[in-house]
């Protein structure tokens, strides 16, 4: 079998699911590097980014041979990703937890696009949090980003509690009511109100 053929989503799982393993090293040239670009952007940290694509190049390999040659392999492995971004806050309680109506819609994206497409999503909610108020911004990042208590940010900004409360409801419902449906999920993932999550390579 040549290199060449297995860019065929049907050879190459065919070959896969016959133990080929210079498919599955094709595999892994192919889809390593961008694979971890999309957990990446999910965790927001490269070695369990690395963590969670190995292990998807690992399940790949265990279930082989219940591989689809109708579906998509490109798509699958990067559900498979997802879901192993999904795992990893299910054993981590100390992280937010996820709504399950937001969980579906996130997967829905995930399962229609590709990393570039998400990044696409990261990229509008970026773009709304730079055009939210002054003070609102300098607030919501503080939180979001720096990961700073409420009473920390109004001991550094000189105001009271109840202002900085104010200002992240404020800069939560502007952003609802500026992004689209879908991107909502993306938000509610990236920023749940029980949890900060760090957003150091987003905003």
């Amino acid at each position: 079998m040549k290199i060449d053929d297995y860019s065929d989503n049907t050879i190459l799982i065919e070959s896969l699911r016959n133990g080929d393993e210079s498919a599955y090293t094709y595999l892994i040239d192919t889809y390593h590097h961008k694979l971890c670009v999309y957990a990446n952007s999910l965790v927001k940290n490269v070695y369990s980014a690395e963590d969670i694509v190995q292990n998807v190049f690992i399940k790949v390999w265990e279930q082989r041979t219940r591989l689809k040659t109708d579906h998509s392999l490109k798509s699958f492995l990067y559900k498979l990703v997802y879901n192993e971004f999904i795992d990893l806050y299910r054993k981590n309680q100390s992280l937010f937890s996820l709504e399950k109506s937001y969980h579906d819609a996130l997967n829905g994206i995930v399962q229609e696009e590709d990393s570039e497409s998400f990044q696409r999503v990261l990229n509008a909610v970026n773009k709304e949090i730079q055009n939210l108020p002054p003070k609102c911004k300098e607030v919501f990042i503080l939180s979001k980003k720096e990961g700073l208590t409420n009473i920390e940010i109004a001991e550094h900004l000189d105001v009271s509690i109840k202002t900085v409360e104010a200002q992240i409801t404020k800069a939560f419902s502007i952003l609802r009511n500026s992004l689209e449906e879908k991107v909502k999920s993306v938000l509610f993932l990236l920023f749940s109100a029980k949890k900060k999550f760090r957003l150091n390579n987003l905003i």
